[in-house]
């Protein structure tokens, strides 16, 4: 089957679509090949996000007014929908929300379930999902039989696609009334966490360190080459081991998966567990003493040479370019 109909659940935040719903449309064309992309989104507030899922690759929206938050609102419809709609895969975001969604609603539809996913290729047997596996050493490919299957999609592992004409796409409300005794939670309120918050999926300029900066006070300097450049500070799994950086930080598939369109490595060598979590990004700038370190084999400009070294120099220069 060459034609698919596929689903892509976007979660809102404010009535805003996250990062990875949008991202989700672009993978889902793929899978669907010539058939049809349907974003739903569950918000009573979804024009705004209903228009963005349209500029950004579906064909057309459901929008249903009904309160998502607790799993079991979301679960309920998304689980209308696929019997009215019938779609053949149903993509959701690999958040914290829908990691919990996506199982609870396979169960509910008897479908097979893969969550994590990175990348995907499309056969003659059908769609086959990678998926990383122990903190990004292995990736997994697999295959669903059941005929609907549910897949979780990992946030920064897909580009957006170029913003297009919405003028074909269209808009179904749908008006959903859940039954009381399927909904067991009940949110009273949200505490916020107070930790320190690092966007690095929506980062344009990442500069990240490795443990080739040799000492925490080398590391801390990628700090200021990122503040010249108005970019975010990202870090290797073997720093953030080392406690120089909080985890926040990480970039990698245990870690956040980036593609900004300026990533600079400083000391990081490219240990595959690294290269999947940033290869997307536009531009690499890799700086470091071995020449042949993987991280070479993907970036677009190598400087062989001691990132402890080079890395005030990177610093001089881009103030001068800065202040040209």
């Amino acid at each position: 089957m060459t034609d698919r109909n596929i689903f892509v659940y976007i979660e809102t935040a404010g009535g805003e679509p996250v990062k990875v719903g949008l991202e989700m449309l672009t993978p889902a064309r793929e899978a669907a090949g010539g058939g049809t992309v349907t974003a739903v989104i569950i918000d009573g507030q979804a024009d705004h996000a209903a228009e963005e899922a349209l500029r950004y690759g579906a064909d057309n929206v459901i929008a249903a007014a009904c309160d998502a938050a607790p799993p079991e609102n979301t679960v309920g419809v998304l689980s209308l929908m696929a019997g009215k709609y019938g779609p053949d895969v149903i993509m959701i975001g690999s958040t914290p929300a829908g990691r919990e969604t996506a199982p609870r609603l396979a169960a509910r539809l008897g479908a097979g379930c893969i969550t994590d996913v990175n990348a995907l290729t499309v056969t003659d047997d059908g769609i086959v999902w990678t998926t990383p596996l122990f903190g990004g050493t292995i990736l997994e490919k697999s295959g669903v039989k059941t005929d609907v299957q549910v897949v979780t999609i990992r946030s920064g592992a897909f580009k957006r696609s170029e913003v297009r004409d919405t003028a074909g796409g269209g808009i179904t409300n749908e008006e959903i009334t859940l039954q009381e005794s399927g909904v067991k939670t009940k949110i009273i309120d949200s505490v916020v966490e107070i930790s320190e918050q690092v966007n690095l999926e929506d980062a344009e300029i990442i500069v990240t360190g490795g443990k080739g900066m040799g000492t925490e006070e080398d590391f801390l300097k990628i700090s200021e080459l990122a503040d010249v450049l108005g970019a975010t500070v990202g870090a290797t799994r073997p720093v953030i081991e080392a406690g120089w950086a909080s985890r926040a930080h990480q970039v990698g598939q245990s870690g956040k998966i980036v593609s900004p369109k300026l990533y600079i490595a400083f000391g990081v060598s490219g240990a595959t567990q690294h290269l999947t979590g940033m290869v997307g990004s536009d531009f690499i700038v890799a700086v470091n003493k071995d020449e042949d370190a993987p991280i070479f084999e993907v970036a677009d400009i190598g400087i062989v040479g001691d990132a402890k070294k080079v890395l005030p120099i990177f610093i001089e220069e881009c103030r001068k370019l800065k202040n040209e």
